[in-house]
Order: C-alpha cells, then structure tokens, then sequence
C-alpha cells in the first residue's frame, strides 16, 4: 500500500520571479554561488536604494549618527557571503531595534554622566558605551550558537510567521502614506496613522500623491508583464529612474518630499566602543548588563523568526540554517559594533525585495554593500533627486506583497485554528511590536494543542485505544517523540509516540539531520500514542520529503493515512482519531513536487 503526499506551493512563494522558479539547480552559498551574480549584482542595486536612506533613518531613530546605519549594512553586506546560514535574507540596522538602542544609550549616558547632564552631553557619551554591549550581545550570540540554541527556533508556529509577514507588509503600506501624501504626520504608530490620515487629506500635495500613485500601478503593471528589458533591471529599478525622471522635469514637488543624504554623512566621524569607560565606572554595570540581555533576547528571536519568514518566500525552497544564521549574526554585531556600528539582523523588507529583484544567494548581500559605499561616495546628487513618492511606491509593493488576500485564504484553507492564530499575530503586531506579537501567537499556538490533544485522548479513549496519563500531556508537547531507533540494511527506523508539535520539532528535526552514515531510507513510524501532527510539523516533514529526494534518500510516514486532517489541506492538523488498527507493511511516500 502506499501513500502520495503532496503539497502547493504557498502563496507568498509565488510571488518570487519566475526566472528563479524555472532554474532546476538550488542555488549555494559561497564560491559556488557566484555564477549567479547577474541575479544578486541586479538585486543588489535594488536592495541598495531601498537600504540607504532606512539605514540612516534608523540610526538617527536610534539616537546615533546616520552614518552608523550605512556603516552597519555595509560591514554585514561584507562579512554574510562568508558566514552564510540563510539564503536570501539582506541584514542591516533593523527598525525594530531602534527604541531598544535609543533605550540604552539613555540609560548608559546617564549613569555614565549623572542624571543632570545635559541631553546633548547623555546621548554622546551614551552611544559609545551601547556599542560594548552591542559587542557583547554578539560575542554571547557566537556562544549560543555553538551550542545549537538555535534550533529552538522551531517553537514559531507556521501560521504565527505568516501573520508576522502580514502584519509587516501591513505597517509598511501604513507607514508609507505620510509620503505618498506629501504630509508630515504626528503619528508613528500604525491605528495613530490611520486615524491621522482625514486631517491631511485637505492639505496634502496633490502632485506627489499622482506621483506615487502612478508609480504604484505602473510598478504592478511591469510586474505581470514579460517584457525583456525586466531582464535588464527589475520593475523597481525602472520605477526609480522613471519616477525621478517625471519628478524632476515635470513636477514641481518641492525639495522636502525629495531623499535626502547629508552633505558630509562621515562628519561626525566613526565612534568606536568604550571598553575602559564601561568596565571600570561600576554604576554602569547593571544597565549594561540589562541591554546587553534586552539585545540579545530582541536581536537572536527576530533574527530567527525573520529567516523562518524569508524561508518561506524563497522561490528555491531552502531551509536556513539557524545556529549558523545565529553565529553570523554575532560576528556580524562584534565587527559592526567595533567600527561604531549599529545591531545586525536579516529585515524582512529588504529581504523581500532582494528576492522579488531576483536576488538569488547571499552574495546579493555583498552587492548592496559594495552599492552603498558607491552610493555613498559618489552617488549623493542622484539618491537627493529621487522623490521620496517613488521609495513609498516601491514598497508599498512589497508591502503587498506580504500581506495580499491570497495570503489571508491560503491560511484560511489550511484549517480555521491556523487563520485564528494568523489573524490574533496580525492584529496584536501591528498594534503593539513584532515580538509581542509573536510571543502571543506561540501561546496561542500551545492553547490550542493542547486542546486538539486533549480531544484526541478522550475520542482515542472511547475507541479503546491507548492513551498517557494526564498529568504528563503538557509535557509530552516539548519531549522527544521519538522512542525508539534501529537499523538495519541501510533502513533507520524512527518510532514516534508523543504529539508532534512545533514545541518539540527540533527534536525531530535532529533526528532526520544526523543519520547513521549507512542510511538509504528512514521511515517514521507513526505509533497510536501519536495523537496530534500540528500543521508547523507536517510542513517540515514535506520539507524533507523533498530535501531526501534530492540527495537520493528516501523518507517513508508509516502509518500516515491513519490521521484524519481537520481541512482538505495536505499540511493540515492530523489527528488520531481512527479505530482502526496500522498497517503492518510501511506505505511510501512520493517525492513531493
């Protein structure tokens, strides 16, 4: 008897280029990577007008030089072809470091200064010192690293990532209304936006609001066309040239609605860390010690939730991996705070749109750098002539891009419990911070496990079959629910006997990373104790299905057709919930497609 699983490609999936769809060879990092520089060298230039003007406004939200922020993307462009651990990711100052920077750099200035220093006089000698628990933040990060922490990243629920990229293609189309507009808005916060918007609608420039807009339907225009010359340069780049083209020879649409970089960015000089200053004033030992902590909790869950997200939007369907990804990280914020830079982690924005400009391995990194320094150097007239319009336009198309009504109904098809969690990490993430919102979603993600577990245990129990004692079900959620393991003639046999859930996939996920040498097929033996496979799991287990395929390896689910899903969803939430007995003979698993 045998079994074929199969699953669609997601829908954030199909919004990558079809170029990179069509390509049969997954691409690599490293030396290997390198054939495909067309890709990155184009999506480079992209990421790079996208990175220069966020880099500075982040290091200037965050209470530093606007340097620091180019600085920062600069050194990760430099070091992250080499480190490797994701695929596709660009990192950079995140936005959403920022008050935690702004944070530390009060706290460290006044207790370095007193509490009735002047505020010019807190935040200069505050930066210096945040950057030495930037510095240890990143060498702990190495540390934790090598101990495989990483691999708890697997906690993150695959409905609770998808409405984390929702909810971050939300606020970006938010945030970009003040600039389609041509207003200065109040808020920053993204119901304070929305509510500000009717109080500009009278007063707001009417030519850069056409501007932006044409752009944007130009920009979806070129996007769904096959023309050649997308081949040349992405539909971004084209909206760039010809967005500030009109801008300057047709409109009058004022200087402050234009980009703009400093005369001298480098004025205010390259600030490095102040080891002695830190370590021997012991009044700022406890703050240092608490945003060193606050940096490394922030820094290590974005970072590890924000390659889960890329990973699903990779046209090639690649795994990161998280305890490498960690590890560079943390050289990364080492090397950065050094040369007086900001934290380093991959962003989902200029990740998105590396991978829609064709951006292909992370050698796309070192482009976008080696961009900004270009940019930087020679390159200041052109960025200042670019509207600020046509940046907003451009992402605003990411924006959708992550958050489109495709995205909403393919969770929806997946089970209403996943659409649940999605909806409760939209909305509790745009309304309060990315990570909020996915601590809420992971909780959620345990209620209802346990809920689906407890109904399994007391249908199983009605049928006669076994079932663990109560007292251990929350526990059952986090052990490893592999029992037992043998091998013989190249067949390692896995025997599962606890739910397989999210909470406890890293387990399994070690298992089917650290085969005996001689393994030609491995064959999960789904065991009646095996009440519950959450949607997160199945998933993953697709994913070796496919990833086994490749290497000429083999991965059989005995027992698979004895679940009853909760949706038509081939990831859908199995339960065990069948009478019958299992199969004695291992039914086969095709390769998925």
């Amino acid at each position: 008897m045998s079994t074929v699983i199969t699953t669609p490609n997601g829908p954030l999936a199909s919004a990558a280029i079809s170029s990179a769809t069509a390509a049969t060879e997954k691409p690599q990092n490293g030396i290997a990577g390198l054939k495909h520089w067309k890709f990155d060298l184009r999506s480079g230039l992209m990421v790079a007008m996208i990175s220069l003007p966020f880099s500075m406004g982040i290091a200037i939200t965050s209470g530093a030089p606007p340097v620091c922020g180019i600085t920062s993307a600069i050194i990760a462009g430099f070091l992250l072809p080499f480190l490797g651990g994701s695929y596709v990711t660009i990192s950079g100052p995140a936005a959403g470091l920022a008050p935690a920077i702004y944070t530390g750099i009060v706290m460290l200035g006044t207790a370095y200064v007193g509490n009735d220093a002047p505020r010019d006089e807190v935040m200069q000698a505050g930066y210096p010192l945040v950057l030495v628990a930037i510095c240890l933040a990143g060498a702990l990060q190495v540390a934790l690293a090598k101990f495989k922490v990483a691999r708890l990243s697997a906690i993150f629920p695959a409905a609770a990532i998808e409405g984390m990229l929702a909810s971050i293609g939300l606020m970006i189309i938010v945030k970009q209304i003040p600039l389609l507009m041509g207003e200065t808005f109040e808020a920053h916060e993204f119901w304070e936006i929305i509510a500000e918007i009717p109080h500009h609608v009278a007063t707001m420039n009417w030519q850069v609001f056409g501007l932006g807009s044409a752009c944007i339907v130009l920009l979806f225009l070129l996007a769904s066309l096959p023309w050649r010359g997308l081949k040349l340069m992405p539909p971004a780049v084209w909206i760039f040239v010809i967005g500030t083209v009109v801008a300057q020879f047709c409109l009058n649409i004022g200087s402050q609605n234009l980009i703009t970089i400093p005369e001298s960015p480098l004025k205010h000089g390259i600030e490095l860390p102040h080891f002695r200053e830190a370590l021997a004033t012991p009044q700022t030992w406890l703050p240092l010690s608490y945003i060193m902590i606050m940096l490394l909790l922030i820094d290590g869950t974005e970072s590890l939730a924000t390659i889960m997200a890329v990973d699903k939007l990779d046209p090639f369907h690649r795994r990161s991996d998280p305890d490498r990804t960690l590890q560079a990280m943390g050289v990364s914020n080492v090397a950065s705070s050094l040369m007086g830079g900001l934290t380093i982690i991959p962003g989902i924005v200029k990740s998105t749109a590396n991978i829609m400009g064709g951006g292909r391995t992370q050698w796309a990194n070192f482009y976008n750098a080696c961009f900004l320094m270009l940019m930087l150097i020679f390159g200041r007239d052109l960025i200042n002539m670019v509207p600020k319009a046509v940046l907003a336009s451009i992402l605003v198309f990411v924006g959708f891009k992550l958050c489109r009504p495709k995205v909403w109904k393919h969770v929806a098809e997946i089970g209403m419990e996943q659409f649940a969690i999605f909806s409760v990490t939209v909305l509790v993430t745009v309304t309060t911070d990315l990570l909020i919102g996915i601590i809420v979603g992971v909780c959620l993600k345990l209620l209802l496990n346990l809920w689906y577990v407890g109904l399994s245990h007391r249908l199983s129990s009605n049928q006669g079959r076994p079932v663990p004692a109560h007292h251990t079900r929350f526990f059952d959620l986090f052990r490893n629910p592999v029992g037992e393991r043998s091998l013989n003639n190249g067949v390692y046999d896995l025997s599962l006997v606890r739910p397989l859930v999210c909470f406890n996939l890293f387990h399994v996920i070690r298992e089917l990373q650290e085969l005996p040498p001689e393994t030609r097929t491995v064959r999960l033996r789904f065991t009646p104790l095996v009440s519950v496979v959450d949607h997160t799991t199945a998933e993953t287990l697709f994913h070796y299905i496919r990833e086994y395929d490749s290497k000429e390896l083999k991965l059989e689910l005995v027992n698979w057709e004895q679940f009853r899903p909760l949706s038509s969803h081939p990831s859908a939430i199995q339960l065990g919930l069948s009478g019958e007995l299992f199969e004695s003979e291992p039914p086969r698993v095709a390769p998925l497609q």
